[in-house]
């Protein structure tokens, strides 16, 4: 039965993370087999713990290039998550934004025989085909992030909420400006041709209509730092009073964060987005107009790998009363602040 896909529409300041760390998947996790309590009079079964060691398996893991701090915080925790368990065998296909080449990694990984593949697709809809095969092999596939075209193509889906950052940010922005209706809040976006951006600029502007505010200023960046120093630049001219500013990515932020010290501007302040190290060390400084920023799981790799590992192995996670793992896991976009930033800044990725 499929996960039910929550939409964080209040009090998300408080959220702590669903599901955002490998750690919490599958932390006193219990296998789906009982072992005998050993007594004679059939006393209770007492289940063994998913950390404990199990048969070896094979996982095979293809994602793009780590040309983005969170591409690289992917990568970086998928294999950080592998190394915990003396029972995973992964393999890592280099990383690429070539869809030819990724569809042969995963077909070099169904001629292997491994027990299951954790893909991020540089393209889901392109790399769905290959997906369907590796499944008709019997090889569970773990969907990270972007999504198959197909339902049959995965086993689980692993997805961020984009329509729930921009949700978490609009109510962060409300409950700062919300009694002042005439305030002006801008918007830094990403590629606006992307799905994802799309879905964070909606959750955004219907956040921010729940307290009377929309977007006065709004342009769109490349997820890089040069393209968010332009479009900051450009947004800033054209805007001589800001009360708030949402920048959708924090790789781009680095970018947005120049020009606006380039442009002598701190009359209001900023929320980032994604959550990187070098952003939250910002926050904790209380010296940067970044005075916030939300979380999009650079752990959704490790949790992919996580999962692969108990549906290979035929267990579960033991929180849940279903025997099984479940088809889809959508992660919260929780809000850092200097109140909470020690919580996260530990698992950021660096920009």
């Amino acid at each position: 039965m499929s996960a039910t896909r929550q939409r964080p529409y209040g009090r998300l300041l408080s959220t702590a993370v669903c599901l955002v760390g490998a750690g919490a998947l599958v932390a006193g996790c219990t296998s789906n087999t009982p072992e005998s309590s050993g007594s004679d009079d059939g006393g209770s079964n007492v289940a063994s713990s998913n950390d404990e060691t199990g048969e070896t398996v094979r996982i095979g893991f293809s994602a793009p290039a780590a040309d983005h701090g969170w591409m690289a915080g992917i990568s970086n925790a998928a294999q950080a998550e592998a190394d915990r368990h003396e029972d995973v065998d992964l393999i890592v296909a280099e990383g690429t934004n070539d869809v030819s080449a990724q569809i042969a990694q995963v077909e070099t990984f169904i001629n292997e025989g491994v027990d299951a593949i954790v893909l991020l697709p540089f393209d889901g809809a392109a790399l769905t085909p290959v997906a369907l095969r590796a499944m008709e092999a019997g090889i569970p596939v773990i969907n990270v992030d972007r999504e198959f075209s197909s339902p049959f193509a995965a086993r689980a889906t692993i997805l961020g909420d984009n329509y729930g950052m921009g949700v978490s940010a609009g109510t962060y922005i409300c409950s700062r400006l919300g009694d002042q209706p005439d305030a002006v809040v801008a918007e830094i976006a990403g590629i606006d041709s992307l799905p994802l951006t799309q879905e964070r600029s909606q959750g955004f502007a219907d956040a921010l209509a729940d307290c009377g505010l929309d977007v006065d200023n709004r342009v769109a960046a490349e997820f890089t730092v040069e393209s968010g120093e332009e479009a900051a630049a450009n947004l800033l001219q054209a805007a001589p009073q800001i009360d708030a500013l949402w920048n959708h990515d924090d790789d781009q932020g680095v970018g947005v964060l120049a020009a606006i010290n380039n442009a002598g501007r701190d009359e209001f302040f900023m929320v980032g987005g994604a959550g990187s190290a070098n952003a939250m060390r910002d926050i904790q400084s209380g010296e940067s107009v970044l005075e916030a920023t939300v979380i999009y799981p650079a752990t959704q790799a490790a949790d992919g790998i996580a999962l692969a590992r108990l549906v290979a192995q035929g267990k579960s996670m033991s929180d849940l009363v279903s025997q099984e793992v479940p088809r889809e896991i959508v992660l919260n976009a929780p809000v850092v602040t200097a109140e909470n930033v020690d919580q996260y800044i530990d698992d950021a990725f660096e920009s």
